[in-house]
């Protein structure tokens, strides 16, 4: 009916309505197809090829499970050896050996910090580090304290240039000082190193120095020592009481052999070409076998060979000279391999790099030579 058609101007409006409704959706759909047919692409690339044909994926082949062929491509760390260390009550020992590498990584040093000083020879290093052996043996200062000044002094002299050898004795004074302070119980007085030095250095020197050696090293005073190395080896080998694998079960004898041999080699400044664990399973493999070297070090016979034979001198010139365990006072008997004792090491390192005898045998201390002074003997203390 007429009453129930809407106005006519309202008709007009809808159909205008629905009109442009479908003009946007033709012009959508005109503006998609046109962006779906264009391309970037030429309709046919150099060579034939069109973009536009379908390359199948070809078929996967089954899952290989023979790797034999690929055995010389599987990975080897040849940086982290496995862990000789037996389980822990107390921790992992697979971590516990990653600690150890890092410390040994991180802690360098080189033989050629000669070169940075120009008025310093090697020589010089080594009656050094012989006066230091005997002054540790008068203080009757343990072995490790030794060979942390040791590397404090060798690390420190990278770190400077142009050093003066007047200044060597309060250098490696200040080191087994800086040393003595983590390492002992009772550790001897800035005055009675300073009176070693017999007035060369005073006590606000080896202050003085202490403070620009820690700057210097950042302090960063926990290496592994050689030494420590060497425990380490012995206990491994030895280990038949895992709980108490932090109490030497090693014999004492055998200890101080090859530290006798260590403490020769320390003196040559060719030792720093080696990292102080290979120096260390060298040294036993000397002394044993390479069977418990690799047990107890995880060193293979290519990793310390080099450094064998270059210990094969020293070894001849201290296989000569007898080892025994010394009393000390207040020392108990179970810890006398660790402390340091001193012999005519000087003597033997002329020996080890000419071939020649010792020509002053039984000399306890070198002579004054380029400032390096050596300690009063003990029996003129008071």
């Amino acid at each position: 009916p007429q009453e129930l058609q809407a106005p006519e101007h309202l008709q007009t409006r809808k159909r205008r309505t629905a009109e442009e409704i479908k003009k946007r959706e033709d012009g959508k759909i005109a503006k998609k197809h046109q962006y779906e047919i264009k391309s970037c692409w030429p309709p046919t690339i150099t060579g034939g090829i069109s973009p536009c044909i379908i390359i199948e994926t070809p078929h996967k082949e089954s899952v290989t499970t023979d790797f034999s062929r690929f055995k010389k491509y599987r990975f080897r760390n040849l940086f982290i050896n496995p862990s000789p260390l037996p389980e822990l009550n107390w921790g992992n020992s697979k971590d516990v050996w990653l600690n150890i590498l890092k410390k040994e990584n991180r802690y360098a040093h080189c033989k050629h910090f000669t070169s940075l000083h120009s008025s310093l020879q090697p020589h010089m290093r080594s009656i050094l580090l012989d006066w230091l052996l005997e002054v540790c043996e008068v203080y009757a200062l343990h072995r490790e304290t030794f060979y942390l000044a040791q590397d404090f002094f060798d690390r420190f002299m990278l770190t400077q240039k142009n050093i003066n050898k007047s200044m060597l004795q309060l250098i490696g004074i200040t080191s087994l000082f800086i040393a003595s302070k983590l390492e002992e119980i009772y550790a001897p007085k800035i005055q009675e190193f300073a009176y070693v030095t017999d007035g060369a250095c005073s006590e606000d020197d080896i202050v003085r120095m202490e403070l620009i050696m820690l700057k210097a090293l950042k302090w960063e005073l926990c290496p592994v020592t050689i030494v420590s190395w060497l425990n380490l080896y012995l206990q491994v080998d030895a280990l038949k009481d895992v709980p108490k694998v932090l109490l030497p079960q090693y014999s004492q004898e055998k200890f101080i052999q090859i530290a006798q041999l260590l403490d020769l080699c320390i003196l040559d400044v060719n030792s720093l070409d080696f990292q102080y664990r290979t120096l260390a399973a060298a040294a036993l493999c000397h002394y044993t076998s390479i069977e418990v070297v690799k047990k107890a070090s995880g060193l293979d016979w290519d990793s310390i060979s080099e450094c064998v034979e270059w210990m094969v001198p020293f070894v001849s010139v201290a296989k000569k000279v007898p080892v025994k365990l010394k009393n000390f006072k207040k020392v108990a008997a179970e810890d006398r391999h660790n402390i340091q004792t001193h012999t005519n090491y000087l003597d033997m390192l002329e020996e080890v790099n000419s071939g020649v005898a010792p020509t002053v045998p039984g000399q306890l201390s070198p002579v004054s030579t380029g400032g390096i002074i050596t300690p009063p003997k003990s029996t003129e203390k008071k």
